[in-house]
């Protein structure tokens, strides 16, 4: 059953740099994180029911945007949507440690953004074009795979990617996700003020960069 159907529809330009749309497939179960939380308790991971409820919920609120967040980092749609399954399974296997659930959405952003660096770092692409079976994340193969249609958007895009770690995250979460500065340091483990100089630097840094013919 699959988690996500991404639409890939005209990047949105009024009040953000950039925007992909992603839509629920269906309102199925999640098995594959069920399958995941009974693996944990039979391995002894102390899950309660009320732990298992809030890992559903957050698929359900959550998983669009992680997947838009991902989409950002990587080049291939289907890795994005690997990422966010990754993501999602492993908050699942260890869904008794979450201590607030306040923060669980921060946590998996924290670690959408951990693996999509592990991904472009050590070049890994999707193995989904090896093999579909089991998978829990399904895209409609005749979609349009654009992220964005005009050349500046693609310019600003790089841009952003091009930044050190810290800048190019706080820019993707306060102007593409349009997160605010606590959920952003809470994500990053950082303070405000530190979020806040981050953004300061990378918007400096892309003035400089996209201002150059």
């Amino acid at each position: 059953m699959p988690i996500f159907r991404v639409c890939r529809q005209a990047p949105a330009v009024g009040g953000s740099l950039f925007a992909v749309y992603v839509q629920p497939a269906r309102p199925a179960a999640p098995w594959a994180l069920l399958q995941a939380i009974e693996d944990a308790r039979a391995a002894g991971e102390p899950i309660s029911a009320a732990s298992e409820t809030l890992v559903v919920e957050l698929y359900r609120t959550e998983g669009r945007s992680l997947v838009r967040l991902a989409r950002l980092f990587v080049d291939d749609r289907d890795a994005a949507e690997d990422i966010v399954q990754e993501a999602f399974l492993r908050l699942a296997r260890h869904a008794g440690r979450i201590e607030a659930r306040d923060r669980a959405p921060a946590y998996l952003r924290s670690i959408v953004l951990n693996l999509a660096r592990d991904h472009n770092r050590r070049g890994l692409v999707s193995l989904r074009h090896q093999s579909t079976r089991g998978r829990e994340v399904d895209v409609v193969d005749d979609a349009a795979d654009q992220l964005v249609v005009s050349e500046e958007h693609r310019r600003v895009l790089a841009a952003v990617r091009g930044l050190p770690t810290r800048q190019r995250d706080c820019i993707a979460l306060r102007y593409f996700e349009e997160y605010s500065i606590a959920d952003i340091a809470a994500t990053l483990g950082l303070s405000a003020n530190s979020v806040k100089t981050h953004l300061q630097r990378g918007l400096g840094s892309l003035d400089r960069v996209l201002g150059e013919p």
